[in-house]
């Protein structure tokens, strides 16, 4: 028998995607992968709809999120896999970090337009379209605008850490990421740690203290992870007793070059590593209760 293959790290239009989550859901189809794991940024809006698609299209749905929280070397990503449909403490994180993103995102334009570049909010909001909002739609208007080459070079000069109107995000702390998404079943995975810019020891710091929060596994495999960067993380996991996860982190035309399912044209991600990581949840997430 052929393996199966599964993505476990995609986005659509509800964050920063270009897909809708049911076109998303449809092209997985046509690629004939068996399941996938939509995790937008800071939102679960999208997940009704990619659950219905996965019905009509026969592709397995798990229920995710890209949450984002505050490391010593800058700003970290927690994939929760298996989210409940329903839970207050995690829709009540979310809307604090949305109003946190257009409190940000109000300042971004106000540093923008201190260096003569207008651009209105409705402008990126249009651009948006969906319900997590942040700086990759300010970046789109600005390539649009001709005011930047790519959506790179908008970071470099002026959203990322080093830009000229970069405003850092109010977010929890790790172990604050970890422990919200575990405590309601879910297996919480650290996204792409080796696009970190930090020191190897560091994650022999870190691991320990988010896998007593509830960490179940390491993102091994990833687009921008080298052979080499998948050798270290598979060497992590083993090291403390946590999981393997991996994805294209697709976001369509946003990110030219990243296809679903093949990341940058290596990457496949096994069903037996589906199975592991189901193997990881607390519980069946169809039998867990509503989270109040």
């Amino acid at each position: 028998m052929q393996p199966r293959f599964v993505d476990l790290h995609t986005h659509t239009t509800a964050s920063d995607g270009t897909d809708a989550p049911r076109d998303l859901i449809r092209r997985a189809a046509s690629l004939k992968l068996a399941a996938v794991a939509v995790t937008d940024h800071d939102t679960v809006s999208g997940l009704d709809e990619a659950e219905a698609a996965g019905r009509e299209y026969g592709v397995e749905i798990i229920r995710g999120c890209e949450l984002g929280v505050q490391g010593q070397y800058g700003e970290i990503h927690l994939l929760g896999l298996w989210l409940p449909r329903h839970s207050a403490p995690l829709d009540a994180e979310l809307s604090r970090l949305r109003g946190h993103r257009e409190e940000r995102n109000l300042k971004i334009l106000d540093r923008l337009r201190s260096i003569g570049i207008n651009i209105g909010y409705q402008e990126v909001l249009d651009e948006a379209g969906g319900e997590s909002v942040g700086r990759p739609h300010i970046a789109r208007v600005l390539q649009k605008r001709g005011i930047v080459s790519n959506f790179a070079q908008a970071f470099e000069l002026y959203l990322g850490y080093y830009g000229a109107a970069y405003v850092p995000r109010t977010l929890l702390t790790p172990e604050e990421g970890v422990n919200l998404m575990a405590d309601l079943g879910a297996v919480v995975s650290f996204a792409h740690p080796m696009l970190i810019r930090c020191p190897p020891s560091w994650f022999d710091e870190i691991i320990p203290r988010l896998k007593e929060a509830g960490l179940g596994a390491i993102e091994a495999y990833h687009s921008e992870h080298s052979a080499r960067d998948e050798r270290f993380c598979v060497e992590l996991a083993a090291r403390y007793g946590l999981g393997l996860s991996g994805g294209s982190d697709y976001h369509g035309m946003a990110k030219p070059g990243v296809e679903l399912g093949r990341g940058k044209g290596g990457l496949r991600v096994t069903v037996a590593l589906l199975d592991a990581l189901k193997a990881r949840r607390k519980r069946p997430v169809d039998d867990a209760p509503e989270v109040l």
